[in-house]
């Protein structure tokens, strides 16, 4: 897949920005807080449906403004698809494919990204929520229709939590709440979807992680991964972190993940009540990395840290490219190299430079290794400049309210200047 043009309003910093993309590797240039990341976070977007750097939605807005637009033309092979959503401040986001309306839930199906980014060394030494948050991104992108699977999921663990919150408040006991049992039913019959679709990500990230890792530090640690999940009785937030657990563990028998899902309900009931919390299911679970047969979080050097966060990117883009009809998913290297010694910089280098597309965003452009060193692009207070050989153009004047005629916010929300810059779509290909 490649990323042709991209079309931003009211994203971030920007008031409109125009930024054209070519096969290969494609450098953004440009100081800290100039808006380089903010143009790979909307491709992101596109892709898992959230930022990589915020939980919600509200920040990716323009200070001011109610709605973000993000457009891409993507290239499929000979088919080219134009994307669209507009990320509200407040309510549903809506989206646009081929100029159609659609759902937000189906641009995954069309946008397959892999971002390596600093931020993903928390993935490593963070809380679990970080590790479950990188898991649900890429389980969107390999399976689509899980975004709606999770949405659900998060909606009925609200509105059963404040149920036993209010439970708690009133002193009722566990017999009088008649409705928690529909609650249950409904938590155990998505949570059990998404906790069997983790264990099958793990599983098959595995071979990929430990390659990947191998050709990024130079030498086999061992890498490992696994769910401690709180059905089988491992619960980061109660220090409990079991072994490998997953459908089909020995010692749970013939259970089924929902069987022992519901067993684990009925057993903390009384301990929910006392609390207020809904303390099973995959909102409870994390994602243990190991090295040397050591956990990476408390254990790990930080070369070790960053080498298993990068491996899990390059496992988790092998995976997409070998799943994909849509040929190899975009690599985004968010000022990535920065953080890593020369040895690490070169093999990272030599590993992603194959990919059908690279974008590369760096404050230093001594950092970016020779081999990615290809379309440059800078980025200076919001102003987009392209420096193709072949045409070192300006592009649009974005991010300020004197942008160049044409581009403005309101021109752009009507189509004008934006639709333009992204005719030639063919709806039928």
């Amino acid at each position: 897949m490649i990323v042709e043009h991209l079309s931003l309003v009211d994203f971030r910093n920007y008031a409109t920005a125009e930024l054209t993309l070519h096969r290969g590797p494609n450098v953004l240039v440009g100081r800290n807080g100039q808006g380089k990341t903010n143009l790979a976070e909307a491709i992101v977007f596109l892709a898992t449906l959230g930022s990589h750097r915020v939980s919600s939605d509200a920040p990716l807005v323009r200070d001011g403004y109610d709605a973000a637009i993000v457009r891409a033309r993507l290239a499929h092979g000979r088919r080219t698809v134009l994307t669209e959503v507009q990320i509200n401040r407040q309510g549903s986001n809506k989206a646009r494919i081929n100029g159609a309306p659609g759902r937000p839930a189906d641009l995954p199906r069309y946008a397959h990204v892999v971002l390596f980014a600093p931020e993903d060394l928390q993935i490593v030494r963070g809380d679990p929520s970080a590790r479950r948050r990188f898991a649900d991104q890429l389980l969107i992108q390999r399976t689509p229709r899980l975004s709606a699977v999770l949405a659900d999921y998060d909606r009925v663990l609200r509105q059963r939590t404040a149920l036993l919150k209010s439970a708690r408040a009133r002193g009722l006991k566990a017999e009088a709440l008649s409705t928690l049992d529909v609650w249950d039913d409904k938590l155990i019959a998505l949570g059990s979807e998404i906790i069997d679709a983790r264990s099958r990500l793990a599983a098959d990230l595995q071979p990929g992680v430990t390659a990947a890792y191998a050709s990024i530090a130079g030498a086999d640690h061992d890498p490992r991964l696994h769910w401690a999940q709180s059905i089988r009785g491992g619960d980061p937030e109660e220090g409990a972190l079991r072994e490998p657990q997953g459908p089909g563990d020995a010692e749970d028998g013939a259970d089924t993940t929902a069987e022992l899902f519901r067993a684990a309900l009925l057993a903390k009931r009384a301990a929910e009540l006392e609390r207020g919390l809904t303390l099973v299911g995959p909102h409870r679970d994390d994602l243990v990395l190991r090295v040397r047969d050591l956990p990476v979080k408390g254990y790990a050097s930080h070369g070790e840290s960053w080498s298993i966060a990068l491996a899990l990117r390059l496992a988790s883009a092998e995976l997409l490219r070998a799943e994909s009809p849509a040929g190899d998913p975009v690599l985004i290297l968010d000022d990535v190299f920065a953080e890593l010694d020369a040895e690490r910089r070169r093999r990272l280098a030599g590993i992603t430079a194959g990919y059908e597309q690279v974008l590369v965003t760096a404050a230093v452009e001594e950092d970016i290794p020779e081999v990615l060193h290809r379309h440059v692009v800078r980025i200076s207070a919001g102003t987009i400049t392209d420096e193709r050989p072949s045409s070192r153009s300006a592009r649009s004047g974005t991010g300020a309210d004197d942008a160049r005629p044409g581009t403005g916010a309101d021109d752009a929300r009507s189509g004008t200047g934006v639709d333009d810059a992204l005719s030639g779509t063919d709806d039928d290909d």
